[in-house]
């Protein structure tokens, strides 16, 4: 296995037998990582390649972007758990147990800027955004 073909596994495990349902699809299931793998280890060595990137650092700085991102996503979700569901929001304690975080974690998770987006993606306002804008742009 050459470098970027071990960081592609590392980053696609195989599926464990049983853990695929229904069983039929392990197979499949097996077939799609290995495509995974494949492709990941392409864009690696094409990076590598072009003087772009090393391959493990590029993979880990990828994986922290992901996790970044994943991050957001929570940060969005719970807002509009909050801010945005009828006629009431989701209460703090299943915010925090669906989010992994604590209740006063998940009170001050989002902020404004989530708020925006979420209104910008679904296209509606919150409920009643009560929060003081850190801007000091209340209006």
């Amino acid at each position: 296995m050459t470098v970027f073909e071990e960081i592609a596994a590392i980053l696609h495990p195989l599926p464990e037998p049983g853990s695929v349902e229904p069983e039929e699809l392990y197979n499949d299931a097996c077939r799609a990582v290995d495509n995974e793998r494949r492709q990941t280890a392409e864009w690696l060595e094409g990076a590598w390649d072009g003087g772009d990137a090393e391959p493990l650092l590029n993979a880990i700085g990828q994986a922290r972007r992901r996790r970044e991102q994943a991050e957001e996503d929570i940060r969005r979700l719970v807002a509009y758990g909050r801010e945005f569901t009828r006629p009431r929001p989701y209460t703090l304690a299943d915010l925090a147990e669906a989010a992994g975080m604590s209740i006063s974690g998940v009170r001050t998770c989002y902020d404004h800027d989530q708020v925006a987006a979420v209104t910008s993606a679904i296209g509606r306002p919150s409920r009643d955004w009560r929060a003081t804008d850190p801007t000091g742009d209340d209006g």
